[in-house]
C-alpha cells in the first residue's frame, strides 16, 4: 500500500486483531484543519492491513460528532463517540454565551441516542489550555456528559490534562457510569491505582513509547490486564520511532508491541486481552 509522503511505512502486522479505542479520522483528512491526515478510505485500509479491525471515531464538538456518527454508519468497523471537548465548552461560553452552550449540549444529547454511538466523549477537564475563567463551564459540561452517559447506559471517555484530582472529585460526586475509559492515560502509578480501583479502563497511546515516559510505563504495570486498552489519538502522538510524524491507526502495532515488551508478555496475549477489553468497554460493533 502506498501512503502519502511524510507518513511512516506500514509496520509488521499484529498476530491477532486489535481495536483502536480512540482516533480522529476527520482531523487532517484530505488536508483539512492544518494537520496532516489520511483520507478515511486509506486510513481504514492501512489499519486493516496490519490487524486493526475496528476504530472508535471520537467527536470533539457538534460538527465532528456529526461526522463521527456518519462515519460509523458508512463503515462497519467504525463506531462513534460524541461530545464537546473540555476546551470546547468554555470556548463556546466565552465566544457565544451560555445559550449557545446549552444548544450545543442539546445537540450532543440528540446525537448520543444514535445506535452507532457507543460512548460519550471525549469529555473531562483540561487545565493546560483552559484557564480559571473557563473552569466553571468546563466542569458543568463534564457533569452534563457524565449524566448523559449514565442516562443512556453508554461508556464515558475522559480527557484529563493536568486535572487528576478534579476528575476524581467530579466523578465521585456525580457517580460513575458503569463503563469509564481514561483516554490517553497520563498519570503515574498512584493515579492508575485510583482509577482502576474505581473499575475504570486505562487507554494508552503512543506516549507510552516515548523515552521520557518512565512514570507512564510504571503505571502500565499497575493497570489490571482486564482494564487495559490501546489507542492512537490520531493524527497526534505517533509512537517511537516516528514521534513527531503524523499518526494513524495503522501504527497501533508499534505501541502494542512495546507495551507487551514492557509488561513481559507475548504479543498475542496482549492483543487478545486488549481487544476483549475494548469490546467490554464499548460493546461489539
Amino acid at each position: 500500500m502506498t501512503l502519502p509522503a511524510g507518513f511512516p511505512p506500514l509496520p509488521e502486522p499484529l498476530p491477532a486483531p486489535v481495536i483502536d479505542s480512540h482516533c480522529h479520522l476527520d482531523i487532517g483528512a484530505d488536508g483539512r484543519d492544518g494537520e496532516p491526515g489520511l483520507d478515511v478510505d486509506t486510513a481504514l485500509a492501512a489499519a486493516e492491513a496490519v490487524g486493526i479491525d475496528g476504530v472508535i471515531q471520537v467527536g470533539v464538538d457538534v460538527a465532528s460528532s456529526r461526522v463521527a456518527v456518519r462515519l460509523a454508519h458508512d463503515w462497519p468497523q467504525v463506531a462513534a463517540a460524541v461530545a464537546l471537548h473540555p476546551n470546547e465548552a468554555p470556548r463556546i461560553a466565552a465566544d457565544q454565551g451560555m445559550p449557545a452552550l446549552e444548544r450545543a449540549w442539546a445537540q450532543i444529547a440528540d446525537l448520543a441516542g444514535d445506535a452507532r454511538v457507543v460512548a460519550i466523549g471525549e469529555t473531562g477537564m483540561d487545565f493546560f489550555r483552559t484557564d480559571e475563567a473557563g473552569r466553571a463551564a468546563q466542569e458543568e459540561s463534564f457533569r452534563r456528559h457524565i449524566r448523559l452517559a449514565k442516562d443512556l447506559g453508554k461508556a464515558l471517555v475522559i480527557h484529563d490534562r493536568d486535572a487528576h484530582a478534579d476528575i476524581l472529585r467530579i466523578m465521585d460526586d456525580e457517580g460513575s457510569p458503569r463503563r469509564v475509559v481514561m483516554h490517553c492515560f497520563s498519570g503515574d502509578s498512584d493515579f492508575a491505582r485510583e482509577v482502576t480501583e474505581r473499575g475504570w479502563y486505562c487507554s494508552f497511546a503512543g506516549v507510552v513509547t516515548f523515552k521520557n515516559a518512565v512514570e507512564l510505563r510504571e503505571a502500565l504495570h499497575v493497570v489490571p490486564r482486564d482494564r487495559l486498552l490501546v489507542e492512537t489519538d490520531a493524527p497526534f502522538l505517533a509512537p517511537v520511532p516516528y514521534r513527531g510524524k503524523p499518526n494513524a491507526s495503522y501504527l497501533i502495532p508499534l505501541t502494542l508491541r512495546l507495551m507487551a515488551e514492557y509488561l513481559g508478555e507475548d504479543v498475542v496475549t496482549v492483543c487478545d486481552s486488549v481487544r476483549a477489553n475494548t469490546i467490554e468497554a464499548f460493546g461489539a460493533f
